[in-house]
């Protein structure tokens, strides 16, 4: 029937207006249908054909490739498998804040697709600071009217400032954001270089490192702190939004929700710390959050970091150690003790192996078997 003919739409946007990008590999068959297209246009900046995006046009595409060509809707269509109807209540705050005149606000249809989709609490504050700095820095440009240009012109000032690679690949997401997700148009900015990737190694703790620094804890509330960041591999955020019945104590298992990415994960219970836990509900008795604060509400961010910087001292470690190394150090130390890479993705929330596979790079028995060339 389509004989692995296909055609990939895509979005454009020339001279201010909407266009239908078509995108498909050298065919005879394929190059004839989209000749028969009203209007139709070669744009060499893209090397694909395009036509005005309106119902007319889209549905003269699909009756014109019936039967002879498959189309690919993927970059074109938004998929409702990402939406959600149930709204995160963080996004309440970003609306109701008080800002200087002179300061422009996150559109509010930006606030409103960030709602839909139900991002993280961290990835919609992250969004909307680079938005907002961007848009700022071009007060007398709508967003809509923001070029290209002005993209590379901003993002050039960023890393001349010294701004990382993290923070301009933020910026850029922040960016396209507002156009493929609110505006509609992916791939806006098809062209805007991304900063290459730094390779960093993850910092870890040695076993004993890890265990000073558990028993150089303050009182029970905090042992069990970092004991649970440590032995289960949790992100900070991960470890501050558990509820008591995220702890499944017949089947040793934590369940971690609306992780990274929005992804529920299960990860392991270590049973010397399920005792602790116990002992620890008794004499707190947590409410709703297994780590609270004043007011029943979860724990601080700041405050985890201050119980590991505390310990990390009263322990002798004179290295920074951050909630983030322990969850590097129960990884790399999973896989010196033979555990395999695929169990270690799992626990950790890795989309691929790829990702788990830095700790090679950094655990113990990937060294041991070299001969020491001064013996």
């Amino acid at each position: 029937m389509f004989k692995g003919r296909s055609i990939t739409l895509k979005h454009l946007l020339i001279d201010g207006n909407k266009h239908i990008g078509l995108q498909f590999k050298s065919d005879k068959v394929v190059q004839a249908l989209v000749e028969k297209l009203p209007r139709v246009k070669w744009l060499e900046d893209f090397a694909m054909y395009h036509i005005e995006n309106n119902k007319t046009n889209l549905g003269i595409i699909f009756n014109n490739f019936r039967g002879e060509v498959w189309i690919n809707g993927n970059y074109f269509f938004e998929s409702n498998g990402e939406l959600n109807a149930e709204k995160p209540k963080n996004i309440s705050w970003y609306r109701n804040r008080i800002l200087d005149r002179d300061i422009k606000r996150c559109p509010d249809e930006y606030l409103d697709k960030l709602e839909i989709k139900k991002y993280s609490e961290n990835t919609v504050k992250t969004y909307v600071h680079h938005f907002e700095r961007f848009i700022n820095h071009f007060k007398n440009i709508e967003p809509k009217d923001i070029t290209e240009h002005e993209v590379r012109q901003y993002l050039q000032k960023l890393s001349g400032n010294g701004c990382s690679h993290s923070y301009l690949n933020q910026t850029v997401n922040s960016i396209k954001f507002y156009f493929e997700a609110v505006m509609g148009m992916p791939n806006r900015f098809y062209a805007i270089e991304r900063p290459r990737k730094q390779r960093q190694l993850p910092k870890v703790l040695s076993k004993k490192e890890v265990l000073d620094l558990i028993n150089s804890t303050n009182n029970l509330k905090h042992r069990c702190i970092v004991s649970l960041l440590y032995s289960a591999g949790l992100r900070r955020s991960e470890l501050l939004n558990l509820k008591l019945e995220d702890i499944d104590g017949k089947r040793m298992l934590i369940c971690v929700r609306a992780a990274k990415g929005n992804k529920d994960r299960m990860t392991v219970l270590s049973p010397i710390l399920l005792k602790d836990l116990r002992e620890y509900y008794i004499e707190y008795r947590p409410k709703s959050f297994l780590f609270e604060g004043p007011g029943n509400n979860s724990y601080s961010a700041s405050s985890v970091l201050k119980i590991i910087s505390n310990a990390a001292r009263r322990a002798g470690i004179f290295k920074k150690v951050t909630p983030h190394m322990l969850r590097h150090s129960f990884a790399t130390h999973l896989l010196e003790g033979g555990t395999d890479i695929r169990h270690i993705q799992l626990l950790l929330g890795h989309n691929s192996t790829k990702t788990t596979e830095i700790y090679t790079h950094v655990a113990e028995t990937s060294f041991n078997s070299i001969k020491d060339l001064l013996s």
